[in-house]
């Protein structure tokens, strides 16, 4: 029998300011055969997980530039062998992405949580991570903020790891491609974007300036207590950091870890 999850009545969408939206305008399931289902005109949305498969949805929008926040609960007990993901992703055989995936693991394990950020298809810049909490036992926030200067992955609010725009070094950072937003999850309890909408070849932020306020997610940067919170994560709770595996790289690190 399938094990059912569920997404929340309602669905915040905001782009520039609060707009109503539903997932049948909004969102589009894309694989499942039949376990993801939008009802009740559009203000339900379900994934079920069985022996089978689970079911995935993305949205029907493209996005230069947002901020993605998505309350999880992750599945307990012997989770070995599924992925749980939110990501970005943009079309073609050179394509940009952002991941936040949750790698399951045997009863009493706790999950692997995975990042990475692709550009142009070249990826390699993976950093992994144990939660200092069980996701499994309750809901929590997991975040992507992008925008022309860096990423942010956030977790309840702390940052685990800002990936910068270092163009000047000659580091590739995905920032002329519009993406979808993909996930497949096994349970959540809402999600919300902020972001430009990208259509026609124009985007819905005018001027770049995103909601209109210097404050915007569009020009956000780390202060320094979110940069002392980020290296607390990094020092007890990060697992692996491409940045340090000098065997991965015998000829040398990538530049942008040198001049981190």
């Amino acid at each position: 029998m399938a094990n059912s999850y569920l997404f929340p009545l309602f669905l915040s969408l905001i782009v520039i300011s609060s707009v109503s939206a539903n997932f049948q305008r909004d969102v589009e399931i894309t694989w499942g055969d039949g376990r993801g289902q939008i009802t009740n005109n559009g203000e339900l949305l379900t994934l079920s997980l069985d022996k089978s498969s689970g079911s995935g949805f993305q949205s029907k929008n493209e996005y230069l530039f947002g901020k993605i926040d998505m309350q999880m609960k992750l599945v307990p007990g012997n989770s070995a062998g599924t992925v749980t993901t939110l990501y970005l992703k943009s079309p073609g055989t050179t394509w940009d992405e952002i991941d936040f995936e949750f790698l399951g693991n045997l009863s009493g394990d706790p999950y692997t949580l995975h990042t990475n950020v692709y550009t142009q298809g070249k990826g390699d810049k993976e950093q992994q991570f144990k939660l200092w909490f069980d996701p499994t036992a309750d809901f929590h926030t997991y975040t992507i903020l992008w925008n022309p200067q860096r990423i942010i992955f956030t977790v309840d609010g702390t940052p685990i790891r800002e990936f910068k725009n270092m163009e000047s070094v000659g580091t590739l950072f995905p920032n002329n491609q519009p993406m979808r937003m993909y996930s497949s999850l096994w349970n959540a309890d809402d999600w919300a974007t902020r972001a430009c909408v990208w259509s026609n070849g124009k985007s819905s932020c005018p001027n770049g300036s995103g909601q209109g306020t210097s404050g915007s997610w569009l020009s956000q940067e780390l202060d320094s207590t979110a940069q002392e919170r980020m290296r607390w994560v990094q020092k007890n709770y990060m697992i692996y950091n491409y940045c340090t595996d000098t065997k991965r790289f015998p000829q040398g690190l990538p530049k942008e870890c040198l001049a981190a």
